[in-house]
């Protein structure tokens, strides 16, 4: 257990994905110098995103990145943390999907998270999944969750964070629990989205202000066939497959519900529609002016992971990395709010959108 307040906190990672909660801890800055994050070990299951996770974040400790099923992790030697991160996959308490919850593959696998603070009681952690979460299981699932963070000893802060109102080019609604420890005298807030209001969150400016660089890795185009090309066309930004004026030819034959995203087009002057990690035709999400589906580092940037971040892999399995990330630049606002919150340092805060 870590009795000692710190002001460098040693973070592990459950499910860290290629990165993004890291790069926004580790970039995390508040007025006092003294307090940030510094990364001591992470884990996750797939080869690709272990290799991102060390290229960016830790090139020179490569030992610190587990790569395999957090179901087989010696959680025993893992070693003492100050803080613990873990998006934990949200496959089964998304909205898409057949939302299975606690009775599919992924739901169980935050207990995991609960079992590190269990074992190393780090002084904080944050918690993050998707937005559906709070909904799944008509709410039972969220409630167990909370449930068991709290009995592992710690004060519970969750929010429905909506990235966009953070000056992220991008609508991206995310459930994230802030946690600090019982023992602990500080309270975490939620930061406002008032000082990000005037920030230019278009998609057009995130992928044209600068223009990509020619040296930024993952930009290579996505294969169009000449009928996408030609549907594209007649599809204006906003626009989707069924909202669209598309000739005969053109429509798609879709039975039941129609979803959307479908050949949708970005609209200029607002935030991206949410970047998924998978899907197939229809679903890469659409340039407003080219018509073609965006590269994969014109997500990254939707992302707002930066130019020189480079992701390892085949162009499929970056897709999905970007995907299922949280962007940096959101997590970075949320784990500035937590130094500042043990810094003894106000900051503009809100009340949380989520009602006991």
């Amino acid at each position: 257990m870590n009795s000692e307040i710190t002001t460098e906190f040693r973070l592990g990672e459950l499910f860290c994905g290629p990165g993004g909660l890291a790069l926004g801890a580790t970039t995390a800055k508040i007025s006092n110098p003294d307090y940030k994050i510094v990364h001591k070990w992470a884990n996750d299951y797939d080869a690709d995103t272990c290799k991102t996770y060390i290229r960016n974040i830790c090139p020179d400790d490569e030992e610190s990145v587990i790569c395999g099923d957090v179901r087989k992790l010696d959680i025993d030697k893992l070693g003492d943390i100050d803080a613990l991160a873990f998006g934990f996959p949200c496959n089964d308490f998304s909205v898409v999907g057949e939302q299975k919850g606690f009775d599919g593959v992924f739901g169980p696998l935050y207990t995991y998270g609960v079992n590190v603070l269990k074992r190393y009681k780090p002084l904080w952690f944050l918690a993050e999944n998707v937005g559906g979460l709070k909904s799944a299981n008509d709410g039972k699932a969220f409630k167990k969750i909370q449930l068991d963070l709290i009995k592992a000893g710690y004060k519970i802060y969750p929010n429905l964070y909506k990235f966009e109102e953070y000056g992220v080019p991008q609508a991206r609604h995310r459930m994230i629990i802030i946690g600090i420890r019982n023992d602990l005298p500080y309270e975490f807030k939620v930061p406002s989205p008032e000082p990000y209001k005037n920030i230019n969150n278009t998609c057009r400016h995130a992928l044209e202000v600068p223009p990509i660089p020619g040296y930024a890795t993952n930009n290579e185009l996505t294969k169009q066939s000449p009928t996408v090309v030609e549907r594209l066309k007649h599809i204006k930004p906003g626009q989707n497959a069924f909202t669209a004026d598309l000739p005969e030819e053109l429509q798609l034959n879709v039975k039941g519900a129609k979803i959307s995203q479908i050949y949708k087009r970005l609209d200029p002057n607002k935030p991206a529609y949410t970047v998924t990690g998978s899907g197939g035709g229809g679903t890469h999400i659409y340039h407003y002016e080219i018509p073609r589906a965006l590269t994969n580092r014109e997500r990254a940037r939707l992302q707002t992971f930066p130019d020189t971040y480079v992701f390892e892999g085949s162009k499929e399995s970056v897709r999905k990395q970007i995907g299922m990330a949280v962007p940096s630049k959101g997590a970075r606002i949320i784990f500035e709010a937590v130094l500042n919150s043990f810094a003894g340092i106000n900051y503009e805060s809100v009340e949380s959108n989520i009602s006991e």
